[in-house]
């Protein structure tokens, strides 16, 4: 065993608060936006989300690293995708699952992942709940302040940033049976793979085609419906993604968004999106299907929202699903065609599976 866990590490948050624990995962500097999850399973899953691409993430839970990790099963892409990780208690070469492949301390330091543990993590919530999101820094091997301070500075703003490239597959590939009865074409900006796994469960079989790949080559596949799929950073910035979708909702075609791909979906019906004060994080959201009058509870990760107001102007735009917590949107459908979306993650890994119908729904049309 090493000495991690010994060292001092220091997270500067952008207003000038500081915090002081001990070092997890490799020992060096990171910065990136801080945000908070509630959930209190599936810490492997949040960290391979490629939605959480340049952020630093707070685990609201006590223990974190306590059942080690798992290769391949419980991973949604394929390397860790946050910039830092911050918690209270951390098992670091210790765990107590014993069909783990390994440590999450061994995990983080062959990805390179730089934490703190040690610290108050309800006090740092309680925080950003109050100021909102912003940017942060960690560091296990600087100690000047001002020296933190400047290397701070140096983190852009999520608003305004365009990560999907940063996240989504060099080059196409395929997913599940060949043989499968329908096709379905997936625009990845950032997809997690258990989407996938859903489709493939039901029959589906993909092409997954990189966020700037033409609309004609994707639609010279052949394909029986689209699905746009969930990512990081600013759908504001996503020019070249909505030009896409608006021209796939065009045809008559079924189309489903997930998240990130919700808010392109908006975005070309001609609805605003917003950077939200705090988001949505964790996998005990209620949500509310308009149209059935039945809640589910839902695994959500986002930090911008589609503007309700601006949806309630486009008569070619429903609302079908709200947030019980804060009436933001979480779902809606174009009237007269196959196509709908939803805010939240209905594959939920980690998280309820409450909201798997909506694949089936999906499927059912194409």
């Amino acid at each position: 065993m090493d000495n991690t866990q010994t060292k001092t590490a220091f997270l500067l948050l952008e207003d000038g608060t500081l915090f002081k624990g001990k070092a997890l995962g490799k020992i060096g500097t990171s910065a990136g936006e801080i945000c908070f999850n509630t959930g209190m399973t599936g810490y492997q899953e949040i960290y391979t989300d490629p939605s959480y691409y340049g952020q630093v993430i707070v685990n609201t839970t006590s223990h974190i690293g306590n059942y080690g990790i798992k290769l391949e099963e419980e991973e949604e892409s394929s390397s860790v995708k946050i910039k830092g990780m911050v918690c209270n208690a951390y098992a670091d070469h210790y765990y107590s699952r014993k069909t783990a492949d390994g440590s999450l301390q061994d995990y983080f330091e062959k990805a390179g992942i730089v934490g703190i543990c040690d610290v108050d993590t309800r006090q740092i919530v309680r925080h950003i709940r109050n100021a909102g999101v912003m940017n942060c820094i960690i560091s296990s091997e600087i100690e000047d302040i001002e020296e933190l301070k400047a290397e701070l500075a140096k983190c852009p703003s999520m608003e305004g940033l365009e990560l999907s490239s940063k996240v989504s597959t060099k080059d196409a590939y395929f997913f599940g049976e060949e043989s499968a009865s329908k096709k379905l074409a997936v625009l990845d900006l950032g997809c997690k793979t258990n989407i996938l796994r859903n489709f493939s469960s039901r029959d589906c079989y993909m092409k997954v085609f990189n966020a700037h790949t033409p609309v004609s080559e994707i639609k010279e596949w052949g394909a029986d419906g689209y699905f746009i799929s969930n990512g990081p950073g600013d759908p504001a910035a996503m020019d070249y993604a909505v030009d896409t979708v608006k021209d796939l909702i065009e045809g008559e075609k079924p189309v489903f968004g997930i998240c990130l791909g919700h808010q392109i979906i908006a975005r070309a019906c001609g609805i605003d999106t917003y950077k939200m004060h705090n988001g949505h994080r964790g996998l005990n959201h209620p949500v509310k299907n308009l149209k059935t009058g039945k809640s589910e509870i839902t695994s959500q990760n986002h930090g911008f929202a589609v503007s309700a107001d601006e949806a309630k102007k486009v008569n070619s735009v429903e609302i079908t699903h709200i947030n019980l917590n804060d009436n933001t949107v979480e779902g809606m459908e174009v009237k007269g065609k196959p196509v709908f979306s939803v805010q939240y993650h209905p594959e939920a890994a980690p998280g309820p599976h409450d909201s798997r119908y909506l694949f089936d729904d999906f499927v059912g049309k194409l």
